[in-house]
């Protein structure tokens, strides 16, 4: 089988906490699965991780509400390293964030997911 045909050649295995929630439908409210940015960074997400495919690394995991969270939206100034920043930075650097990532307007990951077992 060509790898042009093989359905196994658009696989990829992503590293899901196991207690993320399950990923909702297209297009459908964000409940913080991460299986978007788990993925695949996007442009943001390139920008910081330095790297087009695999994971991003400004995703971030919190374990108190047991989902991920864009780190660039939640607190930029520490993904990029930016530590004596005037403290505003951060808010307007996070609101921005959160636009152009499109935060909050439903689910862009349009891929199916397999849990093992």
């Amino acid at each position: 089988m060509s790898p042009a045909t093989d359905p196994a050649a658009d696989r990829q295995v992503i590293h899901i906490h196991p207690a993320a929630p399950v990923k909702p439908a297209f297009g459908t409210p964000c409940n913080g699965c991460g299986v978007c940015c788990l993925s695949a960074p996007c442009p943001v997400g390139m920008l910081v991780s330095r790297r087009r495919s695999g994971a991003c690394s400004a995703l971030v995991w919190e374990a108190d509400d047991s989902l991920y969270r864009c780190g660039m939206v939640r607190d930029p100034l520490s993904q990029l390293g930016w530590r004596d920043a005037p403290r505003g930075w951060s808010a307007w650097l996070g609101r921005r964030m959160r636009r152009w990532i499109a935060a909050g307007e439903g689910c862009d990951a349009d891929v199916s997911v397999e849990r093992p077992g």
